[in-house]
């Protein structure tokens, strides 16, 4: 396992964590390459069950170096009580680092998050108001502070104030109370003690991991209809979730990267506002949600449920190239009498196999194939060939519409309930 991207193929929450607690047993090294806590890699091994925000899913293999990449943003409040959970449940967490160009979400970033999502009225987009998009916006900006600032005072004493007096601004329009700058201050300088020895140049480390043929896992966060160019804008998130993001936020070159694992989950679910073409509200949403424990990992909110979108799917693939898909969650489907996959959509009574901008796609309707379903259980199966006939056949058609073999079937939560392909 050499250098290895893996992406999310829909709308995020695909099973990404599971997968890379599965491979990261024996990898060198994980990457989270682009996001926030904004989102949640529900993980379940020997240690229990996690709900991993910013820490990379490699984190319970002691000998897997874990980078919080320069492509994140970090809220070292946030981070600091997951590392505290952590080792709570004794995990180690000193294979974890942070890269020094990551950038940081200070204390008002959620604050006017919370703002913005509340100003946009009927038109909100569903944050999680964790800071995201405006810790990302500064960043473009270019007047964020990044995470290695915290180890250097002076850069904080110039360049802090403006900007809590920005915010304050913001705050005081908003008639909220403003925030003061000694109180924040003394927020990173805490910051920067309890985490300045996991504060690094992750660069030459990536490149020499590389250089050395060692094993490297790229993770992403969320899936391809949440990335900021090519989701269903403005309802996304502030980065690239795609390969290319993978990239970027890692440092690396495209040449790098040797393979290429989209995750795809058998149904589609999706958290926050937004089109989302084929929404269940009936009795078959209903049990995809409760069956498949669909609630968010980081606010609880009940996902949004639907039969799976090949439509999204392949539109995924063109983006990020899979060279081979992990399907996540068929135990799910186990109930059902018949299955479902959308492989077109209808729009204005014109029928169109690929995803359109996000004014079109919300005129959107599915156009569905039928399949029957297997009605026994998947969960004790191991092998391709313990797998009921009608679920293969399923499997087959979606690894079609992925444009890439299968290369793991997930019939569980727990770490050992996968399939080798």
């Amino acid at each position: 396992m050499p250098v290895v991207a893996v992406v999310g193929a829909q709308w995020g929450d695909e099973g990404k964590g599971r997968v890379i607690d599965y491979l990261a047993q024996s990898a060198d090294m994980v990457l989270r390459f682009q996001g926030g806590d904004n989102a949640g890699h529900t993980v379940i091994n020997e240690h229990g069950t996690f709900k991993l925000h910013i820490v990379p899913s490699g984190i319970f293999n002691p000998n897997t170096t874990c980078l919080i990449g320069a492509g994140t943003v970090v809220n070292p409040a946030n981070l600091i009580q997951e590392l505290d959970a952590l080792e709570a449940a004794n995990v180690r967490t000193d294979n974890l680092y942070i890269s020094e160009r990551a950038h940081l979400i200070l204390p008002f970033h959620p604050l006017l998050d919370g703002l913005e999502e509340r100003d946009r009225r009927g038109a909100s987009i569903g944050t999680t108001k964790r800071g995201i998009g405006p810790a990302y916006a500064d960043k473009a900006a270019r007047r964020g502070l990044r995470v290695g600032d915290l180890l250097r005072p002076a850069v904080l004493e110039e360049r802090l104030e403006p900007l809590i007096l920005r915010a304050n601004r913001k705050l005081v329009d908003h008639e909220e109370a403003p925030l003061e700058y000694e109180v924040v201050r003394a927020q990173l300088l805490h910051w920067a003690d309890r985490l300045g020895d996991k504060i690094i140049d992750t660069l030459p480390l990536t490149h020499h991991t590389i250089r050395e043929g060692r094993s490297l896992l790229l993770e992403g966060q969320l899936g391809v209809m949440r990335d900021l160019d090519w989701g269903t804008y403005p309802y996304v998130t502030s980065s690239n979730p795609l390969v290319g993001g993978a990239c970027a936020g890692a440092g690396i070159p495209p040449t790098a990267i040797d393979e290429v694992i989209g995750v795809v989950k058998c149904y589609g679910t999706a958290v926050g506002a937004g089109p989302f073409p084929g929404e269940l509200r009936d009795e078959d949403g209903r049990r995809l949600r409760e069956i498949g424990h669909e609630y968010g990992a980081t606010t609880g909110r009940p996902r949004r449920c639907a039969w799976l979108d090949a439509v999204a799917l392949k539109h995924a693939a063109m983006l990020s190239g899979f060279t081979s898909l992990v399907v996540t969650k068929l135990d799910v489907l186990d109930h059902f009498d018949e299955v479902k996959i959308c492989v077109a959509y209808l729009i204005d009574g014109k029928v169109v196999h690929h995803v359109p901008d996000t004014p079109d796609l919300e005129r959107a309707s599915p156009v569905y194939e039928t399949w029957p379903g297997w009605r026994t259980p998947t969960t004790a199966c191991r092998t391709w060939s313990q797998l009921p006939a009608k679920a293969q056949r399923f499997l087959e058609r979606i690894a079609v519409f992925g444009e890439a073999p299968l290369k793991h079937v997930s019939v569980g939560a727990e770490r050992d309930a996968i399939i080798t392909l």
